[in-house]
């Protein structure tokens, strides 16, 4: 349900476009929902939660915790475990959402796409997948947050529905703030996230030796706020940086940068050039 409805608000706020039309509140509340749940994710759930790349402030750590929670990936237990499988078994067999072993041939391929970008999901998870997050069961809001995951979605929905409602004074505008800031917001959210999963690992380019197929992808780079250089990620999957390279824009890494330069994030992990060097690819 969480695939489908998005997919059905959708479809309603595009039909409703040529009624009641799409102004810039509704850009507002789909532009900013998506980067407050987005941040949650790539700056909170990944580089904070699963690779522990940065340390904060417990109030901060706990506002990333709920932001990721909104986007309606799973609790954030769920989605961590997940990820530490990901990583130990990066394009194996064992590797919950890889392409890469679906077949041979075009219908190979297209299976090992769906499969990587959604139909992993639909998959029951192994036993005992709580052992991947032992470090982040000892925490108790973690543990209250990752229980109260109905409530986060519940509130990032009524967020754009509310703010929809007050600044135009009706009923329509709530609505519409709940399509786009909500429903078409956790749609993107969701397939820019899974196209990490899908597209990184076929299209792109692989600077570094990184163990597995990873590549860095510039569209996923700018939509998924730097999740999209995947192939740095996977070479030094510790580093809060994913954008090594001047050019190779960050959103989720400038968030952590804002941080340390107000005293909120420390022990910021980054590759040394020494480890940059040795890493990068000679047959490129």
């Amino acid at each position: 349900m969480a695939m489908v409805i998005p997919f059905v608000g959708l479809v309603a706020a595009v039909a409703l476009m040529w009624g009641w039309g799409f102004d810039w509140l509704n850009l507002a509340l789909l532009v900013g929902m998506y980067s407050i749940t987005a941040v949650g994710i790539t700056t909170g759930f990944h580089r904070l939660f699963t690779h522990r790349s940065f340390e904060t402030h417990p109030i901060v750590r706990n506002l990333l915790a709920v932001m990721g929670s909104m986007a309606v990936e799973g609790p954030i237990l769920n989605w961590v475990a997940m990820h530490r499988k990901h990583h130990q078994h990066s394009d194996e067999p064992e590797d919950p959402h890889s392409p890469h072993h679906s077949g041979d041939g075009i219908v190979g391929a297209i299976r090992g796409f769906f499969h990587a970008h959604i139909g992993w999901s639909y998959e029951g998870d192994e036993p005992d997948m709580r052992r991947y997050v032992k470090d982040l069961t000892q925490s108790r809001a973690i543990r209250v947050i990752n229980s109260l995951f109905v409530l986060w979605v519940a509130i990032g929905m009524l967020i754009p529905t509310v703010i929809g409602g007050v600044v135009t004074e009706s009923w329509s505008g709530a609505l519409l703030g709940l399509l786009w800031g909500g429903l078409v917001r956790i749609f993107f959210v969701h397939h820019v996230t899974w196209s990490v999963n899908s597209a990184c690992h076929i299209w792109g380019s692989r600077p570094y030796e990184s163990g597995d197929l990873s590549r860095n992808n510039l569209l996923f780079g700018i939509l998924a706020f730097g999740e999209g250089w995947h192939n740095n990620h996977h070479a030094f999957p510790t580093s809060a940086r994913h954008g090594l390279r001047w050019w190779q824009l960050d959103l989720a890494y400038m968030v952590i940068w804002s941080l340390k330069r107000v005293g909120l994030a420390w022990d910021v992990k980054l590759p040394s050039p020494n480890a940059l060097a040795r890493a990068e690819r000679k047959d490129r």
